[in-house]
């Protein structure tokens, strides 16, 4: 029996948003006569509910939301490394032969098996939403999605993690997991240089933390001038029921049209 995640407020927003994109986007792909098939990839799908903290309710989780939207994307992928939650997202979906379910890592699922179903030359398309719970989707996905040009992405920076594991104070006491994991995600590791500035010290140069902007305000750089997405509107900040962040809410399509809707929506929610 798969355990079901606890979503709160902002993980209820998350799934608006996503939901309202996707309608627009499958309305949109619907009419245009040259593209091929258009998918819909969900890298963590999880077990396909949640359940809501406040009331303890379940409620649909974004593949199933997915799956309700007219007109209906011609093929769904839903991927997870917990083979208990596919198991039980298939047996709630049924057999259908628009969903293919995914059992392993994203990473890997992502590169080998699903991109090379939307490529551009083949006048395929599609939206991918990576949700993950931690720091947990490596560079290589981002830049090859941007390179494709064919993918447009929901991306999760989870900053909270990042504080709390590799942001701190005292870099030089950070374990070299959590380094070589921060490394993975965002490619190498000039992510020091942002996450901390030097200030003349008595004996030498002090390393002092910066801001969660500044880190986010660069990897926002990084999607467009390193991964080579076009678009990518500023990140909606998610936050936990005190307040405090736990992730950036990313958008990036190689798509005008797309990011214009995405910064309409997350404006909104702002507001």
């Amino acid at each position: 029996m798969p355990r079901y995640d606890e979503i709160g407020y902002w993980s209820e927003v998350k799934l608006d948003i996503i939901s309202k994109y996707a309608s627009a986007y499958s309305t949109i792909m619907n009419k245009q006569k040259s593209i091929q098939s258009y998918l819909y990839i969900d890298a963590f799908a999880g077990a396909g509910v949640h359940i809501k903290k406040q009331t303890l309710e379940f409620i649909k989780g974004s593949p199933l939301n997915a799956l309700a939207i007219s007109p209906a994307f011609p093929e769904f992928h839903f991927i997870d490394l917990d083979g208990d939650k596919v198991d039980k997202l298939r047996q709630t979906v049924g057999d259908r032969r628009d969903v293919l379910f995914h059992k392993g890592d994203c990473n890997e699922v992502l590169l080998v098996e699903v991109f090379p179903r939307c490529r551009y030359e083949d006048y395929r398309r599609a939206l991918c939403l990576l949700d993950p719970y931690g720091l947990n989707v490596n560079w290589e996905v981002l830049e090859k999605a941007g390179e494709m040009r064919s993918v447009e992405i929901f991306y999760n920076f989870m900053i909270m993690d990042a504080n709390m594991n590799v942001f701190w104070r005292s870099p030089d006491k950070v374990q070299t997991s959590q380094v070589a994991r921060m490394d993975a995600v965002w490619g190498d590791h000039s992510w020091h240089e942002v996450a901390y500035k030097k200030t003349p010290g008595l004996f030498r140069d002090m390393e002092e933390k910066t801001t969660n902007e500044a880190v986010i305000n660069a990897f926002r750089d990084r999607i467009r001038k390193v991964a080579g997405f076009e678009y990518v509107p500023e990140p909606m900040p998610m936050r936990n029921s005190k307040g405090s962040v736990i992730y950036y809410l990313f958008f990036a399509s190689p798509n005008r049209t797309g990011a214009k809707i995405v910064k309409d929506i997350f404006d909104n929610y702002r507001n």
